[in-house]
């Protein structure tokens, strides 16, 4: 081999040698941008992980809270095993109206909740006579939300005065509800109602808002 052919081979050794040279540098690039790139992706899964459970946690805290009807003292409005959002937010900017239908807790069984129809408001005076009818201030009320004749007034036998944040409530299902006409129960303050019944998601074929009136 003369010096030329050596010179020659040297020559398209070291561009060999570069190319390696590059290659790995460029592979070692390409390994650093597809590290970087699933940290980010990484960091960005976290974020959108923890802004899911802060939205979940304001919603279910301060918005909305999902509730299950447990019973039939609401039939036939909500029946048995319903899935219910009630809406925790409303009564933050108004006071509760007559007819709605709110979620309270039950004073004498902790994580126990009731929902049932607002009938009595502050200030008012609540009776129920023989024939079932309820008596506000003295008037008949107007309503069709009873499944049947009240058989059983209760307290509300007698006139029942209502304070400035006190609400008299029954259940639609007259005769199968523990209510205001139950002591157990009793008169519910504004300020322990939950929210207001909104929405039901369960069963499917009954999804939709809830009608109060």
């Amino acid at each position: 081999m003369n010096d030329f052919e050596k010179e020659n081979d040297m020559s398209m050794n070291k561009k060999e040698d570069d190319r390696k040279m590059e290659y790995g540098q460029e592979e070692k690039k390409n390994v650093s941008q597809r590290r970087s790139e699933m940290i980010k992706e990484t960091i960005s899964f976290i974020i959108y992980i923890a802004v899911v459970f802060l939205i979940t946690y304001l919603v279910i805290h301060y918005v909305g809270q999902r509730t299950q009807v447990s019973g039939t003292s609401m039939e036939y409005t909500l029946s048995d095993g319903d899935n219910l959002i009630v809406d925790k937010i409303s009564y933050r900017f108004r006071e509760p109206e007559r007819f709605d239908i709110i979620v309270f807790p039950y004073q004498y069984e902790e994580d126990t909740y009731y929902i049932k129809r607002i009938i009595g408001l502050p200030g008012e005076t609540v009776q129920i006579d023989e024939e079932g009818s309820i008596h506000i201030d003295g008037k008949v009320l107007e309503e069709s939300y009873g499944r049947e004749i009240m058989l059983d007034a209760g307290q509300a036998a007698d006139p029942i005065d209502l304070g400035e944040d006190e609400y008299f409530v029954l259940g639609d299902n007259r005769n199968a509800s523990s209510d205001s006409r139950d002591p157990s129960v009793g008169l519910i303050h504004g300020k322990d109602i939950v929210g207001r019944a909104w929405l039901r998601i369960f069963p499917f074929d009954k999804i939709g808002f809830i009608k109060h009136k």
